[in-house]
């Protein structure tokens, strides 16, 4: 075997193409090596559309980036002919090693999107030698086909929120199958409210799913997403997410605080204190003793931190009963509290809305979703944004969302 047949059949040449001849150019830094392709004279080839055997109309000639050579970049030049077909016309025949519009390789790009799963894709680029604008390319050509094949016609519950996609306020709102362990994420759009609801309908009916079909939604209290809830999946159970209730309060205490501080002096290490959880241990030694002289002292930040941290006597219910009973208790004991004084007005205000969304919430105790999982991939995908310090713009972090999280099978096999 010499040569040539070991480079055709690491390349997996077959007929009519032929390797016809391999040089190394020096002259390039890095070095390349050029391995050209023909076509044994008057072949015929397959119609890009039917399939059906067809004689050439004429060629052109094409190269694709392939993989590397040892330390040299390797390129695959070749004459690519237009099949000419009695039905379809005159049209640009494929090749067996790429895909149709590349300059790149299958194989090299499935090098390149198992490097793009495990790093950062400007890291990944750099490894493989090109551009990480052309790497996102193959990126979203990839997730791109995948996603078509996504079949949702078995979509029952849905958890959803927004995640920053960069600094200021822009935000894309990711959806979750909320019955799948693994790879949980079936929708991501730019942007954050009702319209996002709106588009994630269309794209559930695209994907063989059906809106009446959807019987749980887990969400956050915002008056949007909720409005189009309502309109758009009528028939979904709405179940306000416990973390967020625990973060309107946090929130609360914290406007509490800051607008203490400008009239007394405030314990030191109590601006941290009073945002973590109390019997959690993870207060620092500095921050137990903040808390102790805020219980001590005349403060009302220790009274919407106590609202605070009674709400978790509401979590551990054990009924829907007890826990409807716990909610009771607790609203009938906070505005007791809170009756007085303008500081405290964002404690009240945090009253009213777990008032107005009482019934969504205590559905926690009857539903076995909760947005848990939506936080914790929150955490992967402003992880990989932070790694790869940020991404080109939106789309390309919906990929990485999409790449990270989303059950799109083997991608490599979507060409």
């Amino acid at each position: 075997m010499d040569a040539k047949d070991v480079l055709a059949l690491g390349l997996g040449i077959a007929p009519p193409w032929r390797l016809v001849n391999q040089r190394l150019d020096t002259s390039r830094q890095p070095h390349v090596l050029e391995i050209m392709l023909e076509t044994d004279r008057g072949a015929e080839f397959p119609c890009p559309e039917c399939g059906d055997l067809c004689k050439a109309h004429d060629f052109k000639e094409f190269s694709w980036r392939h993989l590397n050579f040892f330390q040299h970049h390797c390129l695959i030049r070749a004459r690519v002919p237009r099949t000419d077909c009695p039905e379809h016309g005159v049209m640009r025949a494929d090749v067996p090693w790429a895909r149709a519009g590349s300059g790149f390789t299958v194989l090299f790009e499935q090098a390149a999107m198992t490097l793009v799963r495990e790093m950062p894709v400007l890291a990944a680029a750099r490894i493989i030698g090109i551009t990480d604008k052309r790497l996102w390319r193959i990126v979203d050509h990839y997730v791109d086909k995948a996603l078509m094949g996504l079949d949702l016609s078995g979509l029952k519950a849905i958890a959803f929120d927004e995640t920053a996609s960069k600094r200021g306020h822009n935000y894309v709102t990711v959806f979750l199958d909320a019955d799948r362990k693994t790879e949980p994420v079936v929708f991501a759009t730019p942007g954050k409210g009702k319209q996002t609801v709106n588009e994630f309908k269309t794209f559930l009916k695209a994907h063989g799913g059906d809106a009446g079909g959807i019987k749980e939604a887990v969400c956050d209290m915002s008056p949007a997403f909720l409005a189009a809830l309502g309109k758009e999946f009528p028939n979904a159970a709405v179940t306000v997410d416990w973390f967020h209730v625990v973060q309107l309060f946090t929130r609360a205490v914290d406007e509490v605080r800051k607008a203490e501080r400008k009239l007394v002096q405030m314990p030191s290490a109590i601006r941290w204190a009073v945002l973590k959880s109390s019997d959690g241990g993870r207060l620092t030694s500095s921050q137990a003793a903040a808390l102790a002289e805020l219980e001590a002292g005349d403060f009302l930040t220790a009274v919407a931190w106590r609202i605070k941290e009674k709400l978790r006597w509401v979590r551990r219910a054990g009924t829907p009963h007890a826990a409807r009973w716990r909610l009771s208790n607790f609203l009938r004991y906070a505005q007791s509290q809170v009756r007085g004084g303008p500081l405290l007005e964002a404690v009240r205000k945090a009253l009213e809305t777990v008032e107005k969304h009482r019934e969504r919430i205590l559905e926690r105790w009857t539903s076995t979703h909760s947005n848990a999982r939506m936080e914790a991939m929150n955490g992967l995908f402003q992880a990989a944004r932070a790694r790869a310090r940020g991404y080109r713009n939106t789309a390309t972090f919906i990929a990485m969302i999409y790449l990270i999280a989303a059950p799109l099978g083997d991608l490599l096999n979507s060409t």
